[in-house]
């Protein structure tokens, strides 16, 4: 008795051990802990503890640890455990592959919620939206809120998917389930890519009502949201309440300015940024250089694009560089603007050259255009627009033979012009 006592403290104390190193996300130790255990032990290991070591096994990318200690599991008859079973489900779609974990959720008897979520969320980090759906209509226990959260995410990430993400939160709610933080941060996407104003105040009340709107990454969304559904008011109210503003929140700020051409606001919050002492990254630059390209500042977009390397040791990417042609390209300073681009590092992007063409456009600049217009075709050779932009210059100058010829490469590469097209959300409230 005296022995078995011991063991099970020890078990007990191991554990306990694992848990702590896992949610520090020290995932070594906690393996090095368990084969310990496993060696030195001659009491069982139970369930508990498998289910935790497999969270490791997925997180190091580990699958053939993790087909090892399926084996075990099987052997101890864990499988009907539903939180042992909810992990290896977890490990062999993030490990292995989305239809190994299907095939090993079919054998799990008797499921229950945590397990059909499992494999669920696995469907929707796949993108594989149908068959999330599919599972979740054939769920045979009630979904929870964390069923409902991976779908209305994935859902939101799809191109025409917002409504049905907000469709979906609605038969949520209809089931009296309540949304969650991350429902939230699921759901804030999904009303900008639909303009729902209403639905992002909603999210705020809803958040300030239940005691978490003062958490930093849903404050950060709602700078956004609002900033992107045109409240800069708001927007700036959000960011300005938060305590603690780390350097997504200032980049949502300046984000939002930036795109309501509002550069004098966006460079001063940067300059605040400074001030505050926030590192500024990428995505800071990003939203600096839109606001300078808006507003036409163009120096002033050297001098950022400058700094960004230099003062702050961040590597422009693609998007950095576009928005400088852009912005160069704009002021019509149209050479300036393709020496960025002959002097990238990076892969140039269609972006880059889609500016210039614009700008050549503008400003008249034919010689230039054609390069860019070449350049695109290679590009996206598929984009209407390109061609039709440079036939109309063509035509403009009246070399109207070489309009023709665009138009007649156009008709060779079945390439048609799409019609215009716009929409609005209605609403009778």
């Amino acid at each position: 008795m005296g022995s078995y006592s011991t063991n099970l403290t020890r078990l007990l104390s191991f554990t306990k051990l694992i848990s702590s190193h896992i949610s520090r996300g020290r995932h070594e130790e906690a393996l090095a802990v368990f084969r310990h255990m496993h060696s030195s032990l001659f009491l069982t290991l139970d369930a508990h503890v498998f289910s935790l070591i497999l969270k490791s096994c997925t997180a190091l990318n580990r699958p053939q640890l993790g087909t090892s200690i399926h084996a075990h599991v099987c052997k101890s008859s864990f499988l009907s455990n539903q939180f042992v079973a909810s992990a290896l489900v977890d490990l062999y779609g993030k490990c292995v592959s989305v239809s190994t974990a299907r095939q090993l959720f079919d054998e799990v008897p008797s499921r229950n919620v945590v397990v059909w979520n499992a494999m669920i969320s696995l469907y929707a980090h796949s993108h594989e939206v149908g068959n999330a759906l599919q599972l979740f209509e054939a769920m045979e226990v009630m979904p929870n809120e964390s069923t409902f959260n991976s779908i209305i995410a994935a859902m939101a990430g799809l191109d025409d998917g917002s409504f049905k993400a907000i469709a979906f939160y609605r038969k949520m709610i209809e089931l009296g389930l309540k949304p969650h933080l991350i429902t939230l941060l699921a759901l804030l996407p999904a009303s900008v890519g639909v303009a729902a104003l209403n639905l992002i105040k909603e999210i705020h009340g809803y958040a300030i009502r239940n005691g978490i709107d003062s958490h930093p990454q849903l404050c950060s969304c709602l700078v956004e949201a609002y900033g992107r559904s045109g409240c800069l008011m708001h927007s700036h109210g959000v960011f300005w309440r938060m305590k603690e503003k780390d350097v997504v929140a200032w980049s949502s700020l300046i984000s939002a300015y930036a795109l309501h051409g509002q550069a004098k606001d966006a460079l001063e919050t940067f300059k605040q940024m400074e001030f505050a002492k926030v590192q500024p990254d990428g995505i800071t630059f990003l939203g600096v250089l839109k606001a300078c390209s808006h507003a036409g500042l163009a120096d002033e977009a050297l001098y950022y694009f400058t700094r960004m390397h230099k003062d702050f040791g961040v590597e422009p990417n693609s998007d950095h560089y576009s928005c400088l042609v852009d912005v160069l390209s704009r002021a019509g300073r149209l050479h300036e603007a393709y020496r960025v681009i002959q002097d990238m590092p990076v892969k140039v992007t269609a972006k880059a050259w889609g500016a210039l063409l614009g700008a050549c456009r503008n400003f008249g600049d034919l010689e230039l255009a054609e390069i860019a217009a070449t350049a695109l075709s290679e590009i996206e050779p598929d984009n209407p627009a390109n061609y039709v932009l440079l036939a109309k210059m063509y035509a403009s100058v009246g070399r109207q033979e070489e309009a023709e010829k665009i138009r007649m490469l156009m008709k060779e590469k079945g390439v048609k012009a799409t019609t215009g097209s716009s929409w609005v959300v209605y609403s009778e409230s």
